[in-house]
């Protein structure tokens, strides 16, 4: 095998990556150091048609910052994590974790601690655009009154900062306990939503909070 670099264009630097799909192919190849050819890499990322892929994978190994390796009639590809850009994709790739340990930290600090707190729907799943809400649960603790100006204070700067921080606004879903022992009677779609991806921030996990899965 034959291993294939090209350089980056080290005058237009932020042109690495151009596309949606530039990215879903870097992150894929991210989290492997594995060679994997192009069908592979198709086959793994979020969306993108197998054309596309191959396209994405040419360019960015023209870039440098995909090793690409001639293997009999097909050619594998990894990252190039020595590449002057792969720092950047980690930090781009790890923009949910840190999001999650910004809300974290603030949470803690709260004067008024949560009953429960919880990232659900589509920021959950990852599967978000910029025109979606980040949607978070929140319980509110037992002896707050709702109208309470320190509880509202917390959580108009968990807003402020959720949009400072993603440019998304905060999709704040508020409910006393009595609230919560509704939903685990009723059981609304939301319930099973929460169960299935919600990401715990503060309080016990969802499974606690609401029970088990039907």
């Amino acid at each position: 095998m034959s291993a294939i670099l090209i350089d980056m264009n080290l005058s237009h630097p932020w042109a690495l990556i151009r596309s949606p799909i530039d990215m879903e192919v870097l992150l894929v190849l991210r989290g492997t150091t594995r060679s994997l050819t192009g069908r592979e890499v198709a086959r793994l990322v979020r969306a993108g048609s197998q054309p596309a892929v191959n396209a994405a994978l040419r360019r960015l190994a023209g870039e440098g910052v995909v090793r690409s390796e001639e293997a009999g009639n097909a050619y594998l590809y990894t990252l190039n994590r020595e590449h002057l850009g792969a720092p950047a994709i980690e930090l781009l790739a790890g923009i949910r974790t840190e999001l999650e340990r910004r809300l974290r930290t603030e949470i803690a600090g709260w004067e008024i601690a949560p009953a429960h707190i919880s990232l659900f729907g589509s920021a959950a799943r990852g599967d978000g655009d910029a025109r979606s809400d980040i949607d978070v649960f929140v319980v509110r603790p037992a002896r707050v009154a709702k109208d309470d100006p320190r509880w509202r204070a917390q959580l108009e700067r968990l807003s402020d900062h959720v949009y400072v921080w993603t440019g998304n606004h905060a999709g704040l879903s508020e409910v006393s306990p009595a609230d919560v022992r509704r939903l685990r009677r009723e059981r609304p779609p939301v319930v099973e939503e929460l169960l299935r991806d919600a990401v715990t921030l503060a309080g016990p996990a969802p499974t606690t909070l609401l029970g088990a899965a039907g």
